[in-house]
């Protein structure tokens, strides 16, 4: 085909040189999953109903109606058990309630009905590889002697050189600093250490403990049976230690990377607790299992969604990747392969509550939300189940200039205020008015100051708009759920201009990004959806196209 051309036209075919990625339809029907667009809710920034500054489980309900205005087909809501909130309620002290902070379980029962009302399922956060320590077994550990039953529910050891004053070995926390603790035993004498892979107030469980894994049935079984559609599961790759606990070859302290020869995650043991797990949710035919896995290897991310193990797995590479078109297509043939051999489907985000938000990553202002009105068509084009973040549909940058004083992320304090951490991805969302806090609450200020600049950024006034972010978002997830073109889970590349990337899925839907500083001519076709108003027959630079 002429370089001029972003796909060939019908009677040309695929460039001959260009390998396909095809990934076989998986068996139909019951598996509503596998294609699903999930809209993640961090609470303490979605919408605050208790007039706190912080988001809250009555603030959910009460914007759940513009959730199904938006068209996504199951919420994510990060934790909402009780806990101290060390690390935002990945510190839980009990997962069978919820923390007064959002609201009780009648409020979340609400959520629940309303939003299965809506058509849309909900899933919840549950954290395996931690509590908190203000969890009752961990208290009653502290209290007991080494070698006690209490103990063995969590990672104790004696320490290392003289008298055990030097941790057991030589693994960094993820926060900063070791990711061992000393404790003071019941007689006032300096004692044993206690595991944390994140903060000290986060203490490792011991996943061969019987108790463990008992207990977590019981906690996914309990919100299951209350009507939860299943769950997300925090550091998958995480819970299994090895043997002997080894140090280190290389001490890696650096948050959210792949590293598959980092000791603290992906052993092995760990795909026999994800077996047991997934006999749970088989008990209950629609419930899924989404987990957070951060592995590189394609054949061992892939084993982490085999058939009796979980149903979903993040892959990151698209949320990692540049607004480069060999790169991004890269990062999609990756997370296909990743996938493919277990028949498995990919799972795709562009950002979360931990990592900087994509228009700020695309570059920021004008341009960074161009491109990623571009990659939001990308990523809905794509076959696989879809992750959407809290106000990535809004557009909103990270807000990388937070006042040191309203920082609340633990890296901040851990790395002696070197690290500002993820508070500026976590700034709520902004609802209305022309100032903030933008009826996200009552309050005076919300947790984080939202910007005053994000006064046209607003639902209210995107919603004005058919030009607007999430207005593009609104129609692409109609489109999506509508159009036979997106059936199907297969995959094909076309021979692209440099700076450009198309494919075609298995139900006929064409999808060409522009990454290019230059137009290129647009392939052949109906445009059913561009990120940007087209002028005359041109793809223009940091623009994305559907066409059928």
């Amino acid at each position: 085909m002429g370089s001029s051309v972003v796909v060939p036209t019908a009677s040309s075919g695929p460039d001959a040189s260009d390998e396909s990625t095809v990934l076989e339809s998986g068996p139909p029907g019951g598996q509503w999953w596998r294609s699903a667009v999930f809209y993640q809710v961090y609470p303490r920034s979605f919408a605050d109903s208790g007039g706190d500054g912080v988001g809250d489980l009555g603030g959910l309900l009460e914007r759940l109606g513009y959730l199904e205005l938006l068209g996504v087909d199951a919420l994510w809501i990060c934790p909402v058990m009780r806990s101290p909130m060390a690390d935002g309620g990945y510190d839980v002290s009990d997962p069978r309630d919820i923390d007064p902070l959002f609201g009780d379980i009648a409020v979340l029962d609400e959520v629940l009905e309303e939003a299965h009302d809506r058509g849309m399922r909900v899933t919840m956060d549950l954290v395996p590889n931690h509590t908190s320590d203000r969890h009752p077994w961990f208290t009653a550990a502290l209290r007991a002697a080494p070698g006690s039953p209490e103990r063995e529910r969590y990672i104790f050891r004696d320490g290392r050189g003289p008298k055990g004053a030097e941790p057991p070995n030589n693994w960094p926390s993820i926060f900063g600093g070791p990711a061992w603790t000393r404790v003071t035993e019941p007689n006032g004498k300096p004692g044993q250490w206690y595991l944390h892979i994140f903060a000290p107030e986060q203490p490792d469980l011991n996943w061969e403990n019987p108790e463990v894994v008992a207990d977590f049935e019981q906690t996914m079984r309990f919100w299951l049976n209350r009507g939860v559609d299943g769950f997300r599961i925090d550091v998958a790759h995480g819970m299994a230690k090895p043997p002997g606990l080894p140090d280190m070859d290389r001490v890696n302290t650096a948050m959210l990377v792949h590293d598959d020869n980092d000791p603290r995650f992906n052993d092995p043991g760990v795909h026999d607790i994800h077996r047991r797990l997934r006999k749970v949710l088989d008990e209950y035919p629609d419930a899924v299992s989404i987990g957070e896995v951060w592995v590189d290897d394609n054949v061992r991310f892939g084993e982490y969604v085999r058939s009796d193990e979980l149903h979903l797995a993040f892959n990151f590479r698209l949320a990692e990747t540049s607004f480069d078109a060999a790169k991004i297509r890269a990062a999609v043939d990756n997370s296909i392969e990743a996938v493919a051999a277990v028949g498995a489907v990919p799972t795709w985000t562009l950002s979360n509550h931990d990592i900087e938000r994509e228009v700020t990553r695309y570059g920021g202002g004008a341009v960074g939300l161009r491109r990623a009105r571009a990659m939001i068509l990308l990523e809905l084009a794509l076959p696989g189940a879809v992750f959407l973040y809290n106000g990535s549909e809004l557009g909103l940058p990270n807000v990388d200039d937070l006042p040191e004083d309203a920082l609340r992320d633990p890296t901040w304090e851990r790395s002696g205020h070197t690290e500002r951490g993820r508070d500026g991805c976590r700034v709520p969302i902004p609802w209305e008015g022309r100032q903030p806090p933008f009826g996200f609450t009552s309050a005076e200020q919300s947790w984080l100051p939202i910007p005053p600049q994000w006064a046209g950024l607003t639902v209210e006034s995107q919603l004005e708009r058919l030009d607007s972010m999430v207005s593009l978002c609104r129609m692409a997830i109609e489109l999506r759920s509508v159009r036979p073109e997106f059936a199907g889970d297969g995959l094909e590349w076309y021979g692209s201009p440099v700076g450009c990337l198309a494919f075609r899925r298995a139900g006929g839907l064409i999808c060409a990004v522009n990454t290019s500083s230059v137009p290129t001519p647009l392939p052949p076709g109906e445009v059913l959806l561009s990120s940007v108003p087209l002028d005359g027959a041109m793809l223009p630079p940091d623009t994305a196209v559907w066409l059928v």
